[in-house]
Parts: structure tokens; sequence; C-alpha cells
């Protein structure tokens, strides 16, 4: 019988993968839409990203007045490689960039979740000190999980287009993720509210130009997040630009 990789090393049968497609086939409901499709078309312009950053203004770094290790949670179907400028970034003004560990990221499973748990705690356990944890997209998501869990091990939240609030249906993704991940976006396989937010410093970094995730699920409401900043660039922009990488600087030296 054919099969077909979906989760890791893990393989699914042709019953299996029927179901996965019939997810991705759902109707839409009403009120839950994506970004005008002009702007997922812009997504794709993203191996253009370093050329822009070559022939534009150059980012002035400077040491980080409160150097800390920073967990950075890749999105969905992206691989931690994607955030590695931005951890070179971060590692120039002085702090400690640590990855995931999980490889590409194919969906907030429980089991997934139970995994990027443990490295947390094993990082914490290692320098004694709260981390703090910048998730793009889904990594975000999975970020402010994680807080919700673990508020002292934790120092700060930063989510990058994370789509925390609203409908989770509401992005030019989620049929995707319904075929990958096995699980509808609004059945997650741990127990959450996901707009509820952590109890501790919570940023919200999001763009009125993403083409995937609503910008106002990234946005997010008063009470669902301490703060809400606007950059201008693409959901891929979100770890690619000088922009939204000062943005992420500043916010891991507030005090």
């Amino acid at each position: 019988m054919a099969t077909l990789p979906f989760r890791d090393t893990n393989f699914i049968d042709r019953e299996e993968l029927a179901r996965r497609l019939s997810l991705a086939a759902e109707p839409c409901p009403d009120d839950a839409r994506g970004p005008r499709w002009q702007l997922f078309l812009r997504e794709f312009l993203w191996p253009f990203e370093p050329l822009r950053r070559k022939l534009g203004q150059p980012l002035a770094i400077a040491p980080a007045r409160r150097p800390q290790t920073v967990m950075l949670l890749p999105g969905f179907g992206a691989h931690p490689i994607r955030m590695r400028w931005m951890a070179r970034r971060l590692e120039a003004a002085g702090h400690i960039a640590k990855k995931w560990g999980l490889g590409y990221n194919l969906g907030a499973t429980a089991d997934r979740f139970d995994r990027v748990e443990k490295r947390l705690l094993t990082l914490f356990e290692k320098d004694g000190e709260p981390i703090a944890l910048v998730g793009w997209s889904l990594g975000g998501v999975m970020a402010r999980e994680l807080a919700k869990k673990h508020p002292d091990k934790i120092s700060r939240v930063i989510t990058l287009g994370s789509p925390f609030s609203g409908s989770p249906r509401a992005n030019n993704g989620w049929r995707a993720y319904q075929a990958i991940a096995g699980h509808r976006v609004d059945e997650p396989e741990i127990d959450t509210v996901l707009s509820e937010k952590p109890p501790v410093e919570t940023v919200a970094i999001w763009s009125p130009r993403d083409g995937v995730v609503h910008p106002r699920c990234a946005c997010g409401k008063p009470g669902e997040r301490d703060r809400a900043i606007a950059v201008r660039c693409s959901h891929m922009g979100l770890v690619m630009t000088n922009e939204a990488i000062a943005v992420v600087l500043s916010e891991l030296d507030r005090a």
C-alpha cells in the first residue's frame, strides 16, 4: 500500500491521506477571510529580501542592554534555517540565540508541543535564567502556550505575524495546515484558549502587508497581549527585514 510522509518519521496510509485531504477541502466560514490574494502573491518574492537588505540602509546593531538566551520558534512549514539571519543579528547584539530543536514545524500537535516543552526546560536548567521566546507565525502561537504553562521559566514572548486572535481560519494557510497536521485549526490537540494572554510580557509584531495571516488576528485585541507593534513587510519579511529585526532587538532590551 502506498504511503506518504507527513509527520517527521511517521507515515500515513491511503485512508488517512483521504481524511486529511477532506480536512483541507472543508468550506471556510463566511466571517473568516485571509489577506487579499495580491498580498499573498507578494509573499513569493521573499528570495529577493537579501538583495533589498544590501541595497537599503544597513541595520545598526547596538550592544544589548540585557543580553539573554532567546529561543526561536519557526512558522508552520518552515525550518529553523528561515530564522538564521535573525539569529545572527540577535547574537551580534550579544544575545544567545537557540533553535527550537525540532526541525520543520509541521503543526502544533500534542507530540510536537511536548517536545518543544522539553527543549525549553533543558535550556532553562542549563542557564538558570528565564528564556525569551520569539515565535514566527505558528511558532508564536506555540510560544504563547509555553508561557501559559511555564511563566516562571519565560521572561517574555514576542510573536511575529502569529494568528492568536479571531478566527483560526482567517489566513491563507489553514487548508494546508489541516492536511499536514491532521487536525482542524479550531480543534487543537492541546486544551487551550488561543487568545488568552500568557502571564508574562507578551508583544505582538504584525504587518498590514501580511499576505498569509490576517493583520487583525496577528495584532490581537487589548487584553490578549501587552503591546502590538506594526511593521510594513510581508509575512516572510517578519524574519528577514531590518525593520522587523530592529523591533525585536528593541523589545528584548525593554526593562
